[in-house]
């Protein structure tokens, strides 16, 4: 089973460029209408850090979630 991700934005950094949506593979990322980064779909993010790794603001962080408990 994959493991759950969540891909954390510092809004206040992004720039718009769109890298991060371009180069995602599961089209997690969309610009938004101010042209900042936003995560539309973040349930189907795969945890590749792609959008992480190519972001020239240092903008994204993909962090893996805590795994939830039941009682």
């Amino acid at each position: 089973m994959a493991k759950p991700y969540t891909i954390e934005i510092e809004e206040k950094w992004c720039k718009g460029c769109g890298l991060c949506a371009a180069i995602c593979p599961k089209k997690v990322l969309e610009l938004n209408d101010q042209a900042k980064c936003v995560a539309v779909h973040q349930d189907d993010c795969i945890g590749c850090r792609q959008c992480e790794n190519i972001c020239p603001d240092f903008a994204i962080t993909v962090k893996e979630r805590e795994p939830h408990v039941s009682d």
